[in-house]
């Protein structure tokens, strides 16, 4: 018989930000700047009504094989009840590659979809009325190219591009910082951000035109104090750039939005939302002179983390994936992803991203919470970590000032080695026993639990190859090739991009296509 496993000692110390954690915390903690909710400093929302008036946007990140069979599985979520689309991309329509490129092979839609051209993105949304419905896309290096797509095949269904809801992730400075999928320098990767920001303004007025990123740096490690810091210090820099391009803060604010992770440590999470609410609200107040009080608030996605997942007894990343959506739905985000059990070992299944899905609804319409507005406010414990954590982000975001901004910081690699630091200190926790992962390294069984993963078919990247190489064979390649010269003149100058980058998809030029003719003008950035 086996000797049963010593369960490991709690730790009562400190937060996963290292905040000290007193034994009680009673009247005497440090009152937060709550207000109401709906108002300045938003602290308890950005909503006076909470999820009273309507529940969070409920989506399931997807995106795998060939744009039919994603399609076909956006289908089947919303059938079951998601309430908007979240897009997964293929590395090489990240990078800016179609799917024939020699730099594309073996990657063909392993790790989300593959859209080359307006008819792949005809395909992904076919039969889906894109003003019904709100779509998130996860792409940066391209987002403008992808957001022209998107904008293609709206019009050609007949939506009229001013009632389109959604959000293109559009933040190329975490890749820089973290995670490494971008293209072009800095310089000419923000004026694509400022560019989008100008055109939406007129054209697609309810679509939100970046979604700034903390999640992928949390991903990478860092803490929940540098994940606000990080974040709010790119939004900052988007403003000035934006600003510094003429365009007036109330003019592009209230269409930014913002992307966290949500990761195990329940009530520091929540304090974690509250403190970037918080603090964004002073930085438009006081940086900006921020006079629409859209532009002080602070919208939301989250996603449950991705890097808390374990190989080891996955069926235990259900537990995990509830207590973060937890604290995403008591933190008061607008918009949330839960990741399947199953995800660290590859896609999900159309089961496990069901259960994913079934936990958005069980916490909206069994849970209770979203009855009341704000039920954790007056919590002496939220209140005092909120405070601890401001405190913390603002010391970071001086430290960033100080070292110029933060193009200047992350030239001299300092995000990136801050987050480093941060998990590398994770780590050896994890290896001393000093942090439990359940499965890993506490409670662990002999026999691993490995379901059957979601498959990609190798056929499918030979037929997206054809169906690439047949787009270019029918289509008017004069007409192509102009629209591609008078892109490369605009990159060469100060005219907005996204005109031309429409003009590019109308004629059959492919997302590889465009992408060269900028990095003919431009370059590509090698750190």
């Amino acid at each position: 018989m086996t000797e049963p496993e010593e369960a490991p000692a709690l730790r009562h110390e400190r937060t996963t930000s290292g905040i000290e954690i007193a034994d009680v915390y009673g009247p005497e903690a440090e009152p937060a700047r709550l207000g109401a909710p709906g108002e300045f400093p938003f602290t308890r929302g950005v909503h006076r009504t909470g999820y009273r008036g309507r529940p969070w946007t409920m989506r399931q990140y997807a995106g795998f094989g060939s744009a039919e069979e994603t399609n076909a599985r956006f289908r089947y979520l919303l059938a079951s009840g998601q309430t908007g689309l979240s897009v997964a991309f293929d590395l090489p329509t990240q990078m800016g590659y179609d799917s024939d490129d020699p730099m594309a092979a073996g990657e063909v839609g392993r790790v989300g979809v593959p859209i080359d051209s307006v008819a792949d993105m005809e395909l992904l949304f076919a039969d889906i009325p894109l003003d019904q419905v709100s779509s998130s896309m996860t792409i940066n290096a391209t987002a403008a190219i992808l957001l022209a797509l998107y904008e293609t095949v709206a019009r050609r269904q007949g939506s009229d591009p001013k009632q389109l809801r959604g959000t293109v992730q559009n933040d190329i400075l975490k890749e820089y910082i973290a995670r490494g999928t971008y293209i072009f320098p800095p310089g000419p990767s923000m004026r694509l951000v400022t560019d989008t920001f100008a055109y939406c303004r007129t054209e697609l007025p309810a679509f939100n035109t970046i979604s700034i990123s903390g999640y992928h740096m949390r991903e990478a490690g860092s803490t929940a104090a540098q994940e606000v810091a990080f974040t709010i210090a790119d939004a900052i820099a988007y403003a000035d750039a934006a600003v510094a391009a003429g365009l007036a803060f109330d003019e592009f604010a209230p269409r930014l939005s913002f992307f966290f992770a949500a990761h195990n440590d329940l009530l520091e999470e929540v304090a974690k939302f509250r403190v970037a609410r918080r603090v964004w609200a002073d930085t438009a107040r006081d940086r900006y002179q921020a006079a629409d009080p859209r532009s002080m608030a602070m919208r939301f996605h989250v996603q449950t983390g991705g890097s808390t997942l374990t190989a080891q007894q996955p069926d235990v990343n259900v537990v995990r994936t509830t207590v973060q959506a937890l604290a995403a739905v008591l933190g008061g985000a607008q918009s949330l992803h839960t990741n399947a059990s199953d995800e660290a070992l590859g896609l999900p299944t159309p089961q496990t991203a069901r259960l994913a899905l079934r936990t958005h609804q069980v916490l909206a319409y069994e849970s209770g919470l979203t009855t009341p507005v704000d039920p954790l406010a007056g919590s002496y414990y939220v209140t005092a970590l909120t405070d601890a954590l401001e405190s913390q982000v603002r010391a970071l975001l001086q430290e960033i000032t100080d070292r110029g901004g933060t193009l200047a910081a992350l030239e001299a690699g300092y995000q990136q080695g801050e987050i480093a630091d941060a998990a590398y200190a994770a780590q050896r926790a994890i290896e001393a026993r000093e942090q439990v992962v359940v499965g890993v390294n506490a409670f662990t069984e002999g026999a691993a639990q490995r379901p059957e993963p979601q498959r990609i078919d190798p056929e499918t990247e030979r037929r997206q190859v054809e169906r690439t190489r047949a787009i270019r064979g029918v289509r008017d390649q004069a007409l192509a090739d102009a629209a591609l010269e008078r892109l490369s003149d605009a990159a060469a100058g100060t005219e907005n991009l996204l005109q031309r980058i429409r003009a590019c998809i109308e004629a059959s030029v492919t997302l590889g296509e465009i992408a060269n003719g900028l990095r003919s003008v431009w370059g590509e950035y090698r750190p």
